[in-house]
């Protein structure tokens, strides 16, 4: 039976970036830029810290990994609605150029559900570098402006792990967490493993 002492310090701050969110939510709607820019901040640390903490105690799971991917998407989400909010002028200007790199997101995470029945928990190399340039480019925008050339970069970045992450759900017939990249997949015994992962 899964009880909340199932749960590891590692899946307690990934809790805290889902719980955050509602409470960003709100700090956006009462215009509260620089609260809701440092809150966001402590969100994106606990992303480090809990990968840190997983390796460290070696208490990485499958469940833990769904958990922190869920945890990311849901801090992504809320970062990329304050950054509307709060930059709209600049979202506006570079719609067509944020589409080109979402509608492959959307693309790959309608494979993924229609393949797994749930989100992908690669965690790749190129994820973290994507995810770390994110966060680097929307904080950065929050806390100062926008700044083009961070925007190209994680553009380019975000381009490349999505289509990394599509030939990872074409080369695993289950559902497999903690990937490092297309090169390790070649070698991983799970890739050709059948039946229930």
């Amino acid at each position: 039976m899964l009880t909340f002492k199932n749960f590891n310090i590692a899946d307690w701050f990934s809790f805290y970036r889902i719980a955050a969110a509602p409470f960003l939510l709100a700090l956006i709607w009462y215009d509260q830029r620089l609260i809701f820019t440092w809150l966001l901040l402590m969100s994106y640390s606990t992303d480090a810290i809990d990968g840190f903490l997983a390796r460290k105690f070696k208490i990485t799971s499958p469940r833990g990994s769904q958990l922190d991917s869920f945890g990311d998407q849901i801090t992504l989400i809320v970062g990329l609605i304050g950054l509307y909010y709060f930059e709209t002028e600049f979202i506006k200007t570079n719609l067509v150029l944020i589409g080109v790199v979402f509608i492959p997101y959307i693309i790959q995470m309608i494979i993924a559900y229609s393949k797994y029945g749930k989100a992908t928990a690669f965690h790749t190399y190129l994820a973290k570098l994507s995810a770390v340039i994110q966060s680097a480019f929307i904080l950065w925008s929050l806390f100062f402006s926008p700044n083009y050339s961070l925007f190209y970069i994680m553009i380019g970045i975000g381009l490349l792990e999505t289509f990394e992450e599509i030939t990872l759900i074409f080369m695993y017939d289950n559902w497999a967490s903690d990937v490092k990249g297309t090169y390790w997949a070649y070698k991983d015994k799970r890739r050709l493993k059948k039946g229930k992962s």
